[in-house]
C-alpha cells in the first residue's frame, strides 16, 4: 500500500521536513503548497499582471494558489494540517474544511494551547498530533501496522 500525503498549513518552520524524514523508507509521496512566502503572495500578479489595489493583488495570488491546493488535497489519501503557534493560518482552516468535505483522512498538527480554538477543526480530524514525529508515527502504523520504534 502507498499513501499520498498533502502537507498543509504553516510555512515558517521545518515541520514538513521532519515528517518527510520520519517517513523515510515508507511508500509515501508528499505534496504541499508553495512554501516560499514571497512567491506564494506574488504569484497572481507575476503571472496575470500587476494590481494597484492590495486587495486585488492578494486575491489573484489566493486564486492561483487555490488551484494548487485543491489539486493537492483532491489527490491526497491523507491531509496533514499544521497550525503553528506564532501565526494565524486561516488558509489551513479552509484546507481542513475542504479536505473534510471531500471525506479525506485528516491529521491536525497543532500546539496544545490551541486545543480550544481549534476544537471544531479537531472534531473533523481522525488524529490530532502535537509534534511532527507523531505524524510520522501515524503514517508508519497505517502503512506497516507496526508501532514506531
Amino acid at each position: 500500500m502507498a499513501l499520498k500525503v498533502y502537507l498543509s498549513g504553516e510555512i515558517h518552520t521545518d515541520w514538513r521536513e521532519q515528517i518527510i524524514e520520519g517517513a523515510k523508507g515508507l511508500e509515501v509521496s508528499f505534496s504541499a503548497p508553495v512554501t516560499d512566502h514571497g512567491a506564494s503572495d506574488d504569484c497572481g500578479v507575476a503571472i496575470l499582471g500587476a494590481e494597484e489595489n492590495k486587495y486585488w493583488h492578494d486575491h489573484k495570488g489566493a486564486m492561483v494558489n487555490a488551484i494548487r491546493t485543491r489539486k493537492g488535497i483532491e489527490d491526497a489519501d491523507v491531509v496533514v494540517v499544521r497550525f503553528g503557534d506564532k501565526y494565524k493560518q486561516w488558509n489551513a482552516a479552509f484546507d481542513a474544511g475542504y479536505a473534510a468535505a471531500l471525506g479525506k483522512s485528516i491529521i491536525v498538527l497543532s500546539p496544545p494551547e490551541h486545543q480550544h480554538a481549534l476544537k471544531e477543526v479537531h472534531a473533523a480530524a481522525l488524529a490530532v498530533a502535537e509534534e511532527p514525529h507523531q505524524v510520522a508515527g501515524i503514517l508508519t502504523y497505517v502503512l506497516t501496522g507496526k508501532l514506531p520504534a
